[in-house]
């Protein structure tokens, strides 16, 4: 640079101030979400669902106990829902809620369901009974429950069980698959992945 170079630079550079120092320290690491995160929205999940899922029984369509229950969203393929229906699917988990009252019901319905999902399960056995002597009316927990699994997002399909498995006093429910199961399915479906 030349002197006149030098000075023009300076010239330049006389009303420039200095930018304030920062506490904040940039990463370009991916965001982990710890398990207390994790915990804390499922709580706030379970929360929001208890909160929409009504226990005012007037509000709830009456079922009769020996009605076999059936719910299905569009997405579901036929044969899916057909082994479901069958009892074909392993269900891990088994929510009993007979003889509770309509509020614990509710929790335990909401909880399990959606510990059974982080589980990444994809059946759950739920046996609501056939509550022939509830009250207010008959079936009163059965009528609930068909009432409140098509509420929760999770929820895919639900079935009433076979004979063996609580007949109508029972439901297969099939939960979604996870975001991990998706990824999972789709690398193994993706178009010339197999061998040929």
């Amino acid at each position: 640079m030349t002197r006149d170079d030098n000075e023009l630079f300076w010239a330049e550079m006389a009303d420039v101030k200095p930018l304030a120092q920062s506490d904040r320290v940039f990463s370009n690491d991916p965001v982990t979400v710890t398990h207390a995160q994790l915990n804390r929205q499922a709580a706030a999940q379970a929360n929001e669902y208890l909160d929409r899922l009504t226990l005012d029984a007037g509000l709830i369509k009456p079922v009769a106990p020996d009605d076999p229950l059936s719910f299905k969203r569009q997405g579901v393929q036929e044969q899916v829902f057909k082994n479901l229906r069958l009892g074909k699917y392993k269900h891990p988990t088994l929510l009993d809620l007979r003889a509770m009252k309509l509020r614990d019901a509710r929790e335990t319905l909401v909880r399990g369901l959606l510990a059974a999902f982080e589980r990444e399960e994809r059946c759950v056995l739920l046996i609501h009974g056939k509550g022939a002597g509830n009250r207010p009316f008959p079936a009163l927990i059965k009528s609930a429950v068909n009432n409140w699994l098509p509420q929760l997002d999770e929820v895919m399909a639900f079935h009433s069980a076979i004979k063996e498995e609580g007949g109508n006093g029972a439901l297969y429910v099939m939960l979604a698959k996870s975001q991990t199961q998706k990824d999972a399915a789709r690398e193994t479906h993706h178009k010339g992945s197999g061998f040929r």
